[in-house]
């Protein structure tokens, strides 16, 4: 019965979180076209703060944000496990735009604001192709703020263990710029797939920065460490069996 009542107020949820995204990003639009970029964000924000709200009283699901989430000009490469975690990195960064899948453009709604806030598609059956197109339209845009790439590439489920993709190495490579790190303990409670919506507490912890300068081979060591090693953290907190979960060098 209590799984049954969960699961139906976790389809109220879900089915209330789309109809917010059709009114914000609606009655929001002439506030973005006229408000460019600033006044996209503002309705980006508000949209991920709306879900992150209601996520609270109406299926029991916490969101939490740790750390120090950044405010200048740096790369965010965040794992991620559930379209909570997206909405939960962009609400704490005041200038986020994210590498995105290139089908995501033609979304209604999220395309659009995609496109306005300056996110940048990325063709990824393309592979080397896709990483140069995606150079080449990070170098050539000068919005700054926090740029925000999945370090796996794709939603990764709790548990399972996927290679960390080069994107963020040649990006840290070739932008100069500092990296934040950021660990997810969020698909144990808002899964892949399915329809329920698990009680708890959300987490996105912003980790130590790395900073700019390191080769990119010692990059994506340390950046893969840190990620990994702070999410099973996060996730065995939560309740989540990790097998064989990631230690520290130092402790392994």
């Amino acid at each position: 019965m209590k799984l049954a009542l969960q699961y139906a107020r976790s389809v109220v949820f879900i089915g209330q979180m789309y109809l917010a995204l059709a009114l914000f990003a609606t009655l929001g639009l002439p506030i973005a076209l006229l408000g460019g970029r600033r006044g996209t964000l503002a309705v980006m924000h508000g949209y991920c703060r709306w879900v992150m709200w209601t996520a609270g009283w109406m299926v029991g699901l916490r969101c939490e944000t740790r750390g120090t989430p950044p405010t200048g000009d740096v790369l965010v490469a965040a794992k991620h496990q559930s379209f909570l975690d997206i909405l939960m990195i962009f609400a704490a960064v005041p200038r986020g735009r994210y590498i995105m899948k290139k089908e995501l453009k033609y979304t209604p709604f999220i395309g659009w604001y995609a496109y306005l806030s300056g996110c940048i598609p990325v063709d990824r059956g393309k592979k080397g192709a896709a990483i140069r197109a995606m150079l080449q339209a990070v170098m050539a845009d000068k919005a700054g703020g926090q740029l925000i790439i999945f370090a796996q590439g794709t939603r990764v489920a709790p548990g399972v263990h996927a290679p960390y993709k080069v994107g963020a190495g040649v990006l840290y490579n070739e932008m100069q710029v500092d990296c934040v790190p950021v660990a997810v303990n969020v698909g144990v409670f808002w899964p892949r797939r399915g329809m329920l919506r698990k009680p708890g507490v959300a987490v996105v912890e912003f980790l130590p920065t790395i900073p700019a300068g390191i080769d990119t081979r010692s990059f994506m060591e340390r950046l893969e460490e840190d990620i990994e090693v702070a999410s099973d953290r996060l996730m065995i907190d939560a309740g989540f069996d990790v097998r064989n979960p990631r230690l520290p060098k130092g402790n392994a």
